[in-house]
């Protein structure tokens, strides 16, 4: 399943498993929001019928386009591509909802989202010091240790820093805009919100 990203690591790519893990069953359609260059929606596809990846920068999806996989990639917004509502059974993202408002974010994702569908959003945000200190020093560690044994990959699409959200923030933010997803907290200084759309 990930065969394509074994020799590859960085903070992002360490979760995809976590999204691979939420695909639902018989699931017919996925959609990778900010694909970039297209690692995790080839995975994606190892289990789903028909992906579609949708990014802003046309260098990354050159590269994406260039694995000549049976994927449709779509240069563009995902807030204002014209996507058909509620026609994706997994909806993917990996930090890209901090280059967006991250409600507008959501609800665009909940919509696009059919019912029973799985949406796992991976994302970065602000770290509140000192109150965050515990999570940035281990994150600093498990970052080195990870390095050390794996290399660290530096993907060439754009990058948005400092993140405009904390990780309260988000948290509340996922709870009113998601009702019953699950908002997990974790080491790379990332955070995790997965849910499934009510039948």
């Amino acid at each position: 399943m990930a065969r394509r990203t074994r020799r590859r690591w960085n903070h992002n790519i360490h979760y995809h498993p976590r999204i691979l893990q939420a695909v639902p069953r018989g699931a017919e359609r996925a959609l990778d929001i900010g694909c970039g260059e297209g690692m995790l929606t080839r995975e994606l596809r190892d289990v789903v019928p028909q992906v579609t990846g949708i990014d802003l920068d046309t260098p990354s999806l050159e590269l994406a386009r260039a694995s000549s996989d049976d994927i449709e990639y779509v240069e563009g917004d995902f807030l204002q591509h014209p996507f058909e509502p509620a026609s994706y059974d997994v909806i993917a993202s990996v930090a890209t909802l901090h280059h967006v408002d991250a409600r507008t974010g959501l609800l665009r994702m909940r919509d696009l989202l059919r019912p029973g569908g799985a949406l796992v959003v991976v994302g970065v945000a602000r770290a509140n010091l000192p109150r965050d200190l515990p999570w940035e020093l281990a994150g600093i560690a498990a970052n080195w240790t990870h390095r050390a044994t794996k290399g660290y990959w530096q993907h060439p699409s754009p990058t948005v820093w400092p993140p405009p959200v904390t990780f309260p923030e988000m948290q509340t933010l996922s709870a009113e805009v998601l009702p019953t997803s699950t908002y997990r907290r974790h080491l790379f200084f990332r955070y995790s919100i997965t849910w499934t759309k009510p039948s």
